[in-house]
């Protein structure tokens, strides 16, 4: 088994932005700046901002943390993404989720300015951004060296239009054939992930693949992030496959650090086509 070290490859990442950051810098260039819309005090949300703050300091970018009540007004929160829009010297805008039950959480993020998703989340934002979530999808198959073409990708995902973004990046990457379900049926997850080479999950079930749900040999990236009191759990039990597997992206230390790395190269690509445009 090897383990696919979502650490060091956003540090690799990290390098990069911060040379293209402090290079800027020393032409006289000004800070790429981040607004970061925090809804509510969920602890994991207010933990995931946090994080995202530290890790911008570090590469020199500037955040602005714009923190709303729980109980705040739809017509609040838009009139925030607006004022946002409108700041020039904002460069990119980042709205932590989830947001309260009572919020129109599509609603909100529609009326973001497409330029300025720093989270790739609208269909319309430039090609310069791409999901942080599939980009760090994408380089850690790209670190497996696995050969794609005669081989069979699964992917397990809650959300439909994640899915369908998640097979089109299994699709592109040339995978012989891609399976996607919908859903936490365990007979129709098994029926999946028993059949794939490469298996990407986000269910959001913690430590819901076991040994006997998956293929020898199979490379796993998991998604899946669940708080089971002090401890992070991804959808796969690491322990009951690490016999198994070739490939397994662990949780905690697996795409999340890799998805707050390319968020922040999204801050940057903005910044640089803002600059240019």
């Amino acid at each position: 088994m090897i383990k696919i070290d979502g650490k060091a490859l956003a540090e690799k990442v990290k390098d990069k932005i911060a040379k293209e950051v402090f290079k800027s810098l020393e032409k006289g260039g000004e800070r790429p700046s981040l607004a970061i819309i925090l809804v509510g005090s969920l602890s994991d949300s207010q933990l995931y901002v946090s994080l995202k703050e530290r890790e911008a300091r570090k590469l020199g970018i500037d955040t602005h943390r714009y923190e709303l009540e729980e109980t705040v007004s739809e017509a609040e929160i838009l009139e925030t993404v607006k004022f946002l829009n409108n700041d020039d010297s904002v460069d990119a805008i980042l709205i932590q989720l989830p947001l309260p039950e009572h919020i129109n959480t599509e609603k909100i993020m529609s009326a973001l300015d497409p330029k300025k998703d720093a989270d790739g989340f609208l269909d319309n934002h430039p090609d310069y951004v791409m999901s942080p979530v599939l980009s760090a999808v994408k380089l850690m198959l790209e670190d497996t060296k696995i050969d794609s073409s005669n081989l069979v990708a699964g992917a397990l995902y809650n959300s439909e239009v994640f899915g369908q973004a998640l097979k089109k990046l299994l699709k592109d990457y040339g995978f012989l054939k891609v399976i996607g379900i919908t859903g936490r049926d365990a007979d129709e997850v098994k029926k999946v992930s028993s059949s794939v080479n490469v298996l990407v999950t986000a269910i959001g079930v913690p430590l819901f693949i076991k040994d006997n749900m998956i293929k020898d040999d199979a490379v796993i990236i998991d998604i899946g992030i669940t708080k089971v009191g002090t401890k992070v759990c991804g959808d796969v039990d690491y322990d009951s496959v690490k016999h198994k597997v070739s490939f397994i992206s662990p949780v905690p230390g697996g795409v999340g650090p890799l998805t707050i790395a390319f968020l922040l190269k999204n801050v940057l690509e903005i910044y640089k086509n803002k600059k240019t445009a």
